[in-house]
């Protein structure tokens, strides 16, 4: 059982663990595999294994023997830059792609080739449309609206090379934007990105670590576009997100109704499904359910919470568990983060696996293509599947662990200045006000996936719980966000026992200014990882107010588990915009001593933001909120520099202690 405990800091996880390690005949879980993986490649986990041509597979020595370089002749430096920037390529391809289907599906729209969609917030079109310098005078929805996605479309095939992006230019500080523009960072198409820096990683071509990495920093640059385009676009058809009250964890599964467990990363059609579901009501009651029940996993469950408050079931490592319970009649899939392993574990229950897009096909699914076209016959037939799954359901496979929170989710932008507007006519003015009085001494942004190397989720509630006693307010993302609701992060009583007193105070009187008599959760839920573009949006528009760029802004970004590409890219872009990043979980990077100097010490002095690579949260918290001290004293809002902390620091003495430490890259940077 000890060892047990260690799998996962949720309870619902242990659980169904649990149930597994008694039951054979089934699936191993992913728990299972990892073990079973031991010990894994020393030299993958380094980034010095290169295998882009077929004379390797060629690794480097990290211990200064030979090889010293692959047959080829590349050095550690130039196998981890390549091996990194195609990393940040397929990040970036899969957040922009995520970002061109909502666009085709807008389009779709205008075109009135179908009727699954509307534009639910005008108000956001128009915005969107100002910020990118459309005009809306005399236009009707329908013409602003495609002007807006031919505008969004054109980032992903703009042929000028001395024309930036749209949407990068407008979600940064102008001085961020020169600083960007001097080191060559800035691209012009999507696309390009991902082709140049896949190109530029070819056998044969760059081999200097320097320009390989400032191109990763540009194609990240890209990824940050593609996200905002994909987080405008998806506010303007879908709405944009509210605060609202509902729950998660696995208790949000039914047993007496049709569960339909919604996965992956792009809501069009789980939106489609979601409406649906009223039509469909009466066929399920028919087939002996009480109705029809929706739960979210991973991002696609982030956007269905935001929007609609769908309950979030749970986030990427325990997806196979939502299947485990037996309680899931059929779960949806779309792309991004699905595990090859619940075509397995679906065949072992009555559980239908439906996979709706040619880009993730899954063993075992029953396909239905999903087309914007046919997108409500589409949602029908799924829905159907999954009521006929529903009369094949064994009572004794049943078992939904009865663990849930009460959560406060939907913290748009928009939605943010709305409640800061009760406090003040400029709610920016407010947060700096603020900050500048200690109620909150700084934002930390939780990101990023779960990783199976550390314990599930745990990570992520030590480092929430530094944050919150030490008044710092948390904007969380995707994965890290799931752990968060699920943990009871987002809730009032969350504050009234986790906040410090200024924090506790400063939600306490957002509370009552929008007429709560609670105060407001300390963690924001702000959406899925590619509505990140969200939170930068955010401290953008706070660093115009207080005059300086985001690398002055008292905030740091956290991934405690990170575990994707799409994770590399978006800490790439924070550092390249400023922001100091930790990692928890190591990548594959410590093979070569110059790109861990390049990542912790060159990226600062270049641009404003780092890496932090701290595998232990306790450290990394500590290091990260001497961070924010150091930028508050910097800023002037904790002037005296001698002035004592907690920890027997002076201010003057929080610059080498937030630091990034040297790397003993020998030991792969322990």
């Amino acid at each position: 059982m000890a060892e047990e405990k260690k799998r996962s800091a949720d309870p619902a996880v242990l659980q169904l663990l649990e149930k597994c390690d008694s039951c054979e005949g089934l699936p191993s879980t992913m728990w299972d595999r990892h073990d079973a993986m031991q010990p894994q490649c020393r030299f993958g986990e380094l980034g010095i294994c290169c295998t882009l041509c077929f004379q390797g597979p060629c690794r480097i020595n990290p211990t200064g023997k030979e090889p010293q370089r692959g047959i080829c002749g590349a050095a550690d430096y130039t196998i981890v830059s390549r091996n990194l920037l195609r990393r940040i390529a397929a990040g970036t391809a899969a957040h922009s792609d995520h970002g061109r289907h909502i666009a085709h599906t807008l389009h779709a729209l205008i075109e009135g080739k179908t009727d699954a969609y509307s534009i639910k917030s005008e108000e956001k079109l128009k915005s969107v449309a100002k910020k990118v310098g459309i005009s809306t005078e005399g236009k009707d929805t329908m013409q602003l609206a495609k002007e807006v996605v031919d505008l969004a479309l054109e980032d992903f095939s703009r042929q000028d090379e001395n024309v930036p992006l749209t949407w990068l230019r407008t979600i940064v500080t102008p001085e961020r934007m020169e600083i960007l523009t001097r080191c060559d960072v800035v691209p012009y198409n999507i696309d390009a990105m991902v082709t140049e820096t896949m190109h530029r990683t070819h056998i044969g071509v760059d081999a200097d670590p320097v320009p390989l990495i400032f191109n990763g920093v540009k194609c990240a640059m890209a990824d940050l576009a593609g996200e905002a385009i994909s987080t405008d676009l998806s506010d303007i058809l879908f709405g944009v997100p509210k605060m609202t009250v509902t729950e998660a964890n696995l208790g949000v599964l039914k047993e007496d109704q049709i569960n339909l467990a919604m996965h992956g990363h792009n809501p069009v059609l789980s939106e489609v499904i979601a409406d649906m579901t009223e039509e469909m009501e009466e066929e399920a009651k028919a087939a002996g359910a009480t109705g029809i029940n929706i739960v979210g996993v991973c991002c696609t469950g982030n956007e269905l919470l935001s929007r609609r408050g769908i309950p979030l079931a749970t986030n990427f490592a325990s997806q196979e568990a939502v299947i485990m319970t037996g309680a899931v009649d059929a779960m949806i899939v779309d792309y991004q983060c699905v595990m090859p392993s619940l075509g397995m574990w679906a065949q072992c229950f009555h559980t239908k696996l439906i996979s709706t897009s040619n880009l993730c096909r899954q063993q075992g699914d029953v396909h239905i293509e999903f087309n914007p076209t046919t997108a409500k016959q589409d949602a029908k037939r799924i829905i159907r599947l999954a009521i006929e799954a529903y009369k094949n359901r064994k009572p004794a496979d049943i078992e939904i662990p009865q663990y849930k929170e009460t959560i406060v989710v939907g913290f748009s932008v928009e939605q943010i200045e709305e409640i800061l507007k009760k406090q003040s006519d400029d709610p920016y003015q407010y947060i700096v006000d603020t900050l500048k009085d200690g109620k909150i001494k700084g934002f930390a942004v939780m990101a990023g996936c779960n990783n199976i190397k550390v314990c599930h989720d745990e990570s992520h509630i030590i480092l929430a719980d530094e944050f919150l006693k030490n008044d710092i307010m948390i904007l969380a993302t995707g994965c890290a966000a799931g752990a968060l609701v699920r943990s009871g992060f987002t809730s009032s009583k969350a504050t009234q026992e986790k906040a410090g007193e200024g924090l506790k105070e400063f939600l306490t009187t957002l509370g009552k200014g929008i007429g709560h008599d609670d105060p407001l959760p300390p963690v924001w839920h702000m959406g899925s990882c590619v509505d990140n573009s969200r939170i930068q949006s955010f401290m953008t528009t706070l660093a115009n107010k207080m005059g300086v760029d985001i690398k002055d802004l008292p905030i740091v970004a956290s991934a405690p588990e990170d575990m994707s590409e799409k994770a590399t890219v978006i800490g790439t872009w924070l550092i390249a915009t400023g922001w100091p990043v930790h990692v928890g979980i190591f990548p594959f990077i410590h093979g070569s001593p110059l790109v861990v100097q390049i990542a912790e010490h060159t990226a600062r002095d270049v641009y404003g933001g780092f890496f932090l690579f701290e595998t232990d949260p306790h450290e990394a918290s500590r290091r990260l909120i001497n961070i924010i001290k150091h930028r508050r004293w910097k800023l002037g809002i904790d002037a005296d520099p001698e002035h004592i902390y907690p920890n027997g620091l002076t201010a003057a003495d929080l610059f080498e202690e937030a630091g990034p430490p040297k790397a003993d890259t020998a030991n792969g940077g322990k």
